[in-house]
């Protein structure tokens, strides 16, 4: 699909209105030059009503269909769970628009694939919100990266810990504890983001492997894993998930021949780069609407002054890894 016009304003709708559009992303749309949100869908008449009216939105519907057809809407954001991704992106695939889903891409690698290949085989642009390729913090580490700051890279190791929720020792229904929509549980919701940054930083995992279980028996989904993986520039990797621990822990350290870059992936600590020339600790903020810079570089690859790091190919090479991890492919 070639660059659109410079002057067109392109008219999103957005498919499921729930938390993740209040601040992370829908106000993101609204704040891009270009962009406008004409429609939102949820399956709850009077909450999509209440959604479309609070955000300054003139249509709403309770039918995802009838959003993906209407001839006012250009482009699709998916903000719904994972289990209906693939439903809802090949339909908007079909009907020829532009598309942007929430991650994971689907809840397996070959739904993921199923997507991707449907917007590739009409030339239609897929975007996936793995927004923080897009982050200045995560740009930072990227800019050491590219210039040698740690010398070779080496090695990379992620351990992420949090303890049960209240939610999850009550017991009370979670989608994202449903095996039926995530198999891994906050490990879809959550590592997907740090190890889709890590191919973004490093370079594309080649070979994964990994172990899962549930220890706590708190509900369907996996939530203690384990795994190691290579990089096609031969970087080793390590992470560990765990979702029952006393404490909650994100620490990244990124091993090189003359140093570190130690980091959080979704805490806002300061990013440090420690070499033979000292320890230097950066804080950058996120923006108040987190996807803003990822929808902005939406934009800028619709016009074709830029591209945008995440799409439906790369998206899909982490529900590969994932899937690798779980133990499914």
């Amino acid at each position: 699909m070639s660059a659109i016009n410079n002057e067109k304003i392109i008219r999103w709708g957005i498919i499921g209105c729930g938390d993740v559009t209040e601040k992370k992303s829908g106000p993101a749309y609204q704040k891009t030059a270009g962009f406008e949100i004409v429609a939102v869908m949820r399956r709850d008449a009077e909450k999509a009503a209440d959604y479309a009216k609070r955000h300054g939105i003139k249509k709403h519907y309770s039918d995802a269909d009838a959003l993906i057809n209407d001839p006012e809407v250009d482009a699709v954001y998916i903000a719904t769970p994972p289990d209906s991704h693939k439903l809802y992106g090949l339909k908007v695939a079909e009907a020829g628009k532009i598309c942007c889903i929430e991650k994971p891409l689907a809840p397996s690698y070959e739904d993921s694939k199923a997507i991707s290949e449907a917007f590739e085989n009409k030339n239609i642009p897929l975007f996936a919100a793995y927004y923080r390729r897009s982050l200045p913090r995560f740009k930072q580490i990227k800019k050491w990266l590219d210039a040698n700051s740690i010398g070779q890279i080496r090695h990379i190791n992620w351990h992420l810990s949090k303890p049960a929720s209240p939610q999850d020792l009550s017991g009370l229904y979670n989608w994202r504890t449903d095996a039926k929509v995530a198999k891994g549980g906050y490990f879809d919701d959550l590592a997907s983001h740090g190890l889709d940054l890590f191919n973004y930083l490093l370079g594309d995992i080649k070979e994964v492997s990994g172990m899962s279980l549930n220890q706590q028996n708190l509900y369907s989904a996996k939530d203690a894993l384990v795994a190691c993986w290579l990089h096609e520039d031969g970087i080793t990797g390590t992470g560990s998930w765990n979702f029952g621990t006393a404490t909650r822990e994100d620490k990244v350290i990124i091993y090189g021949s003359q140093g570190s870059i130690e980091f959080s992936v979704f805490d806002e600590h300061p990013v440090v780069l420690s070499n033979e020339n000292g320890i230097v600790p950066m804080v950058i903020d996120h923006p108040e609407n987190v996807q803003l810079h990822h929808v902005e570089d939406m934009r800028a690859q619709l016009l074709g002054t830029g591209i945008h790091p995440s799409s439906g190919k790369t998206a899909t090479h982490t529900s590969w890894v994932m899937d690798k991890i779980i133990g499914i492919v």
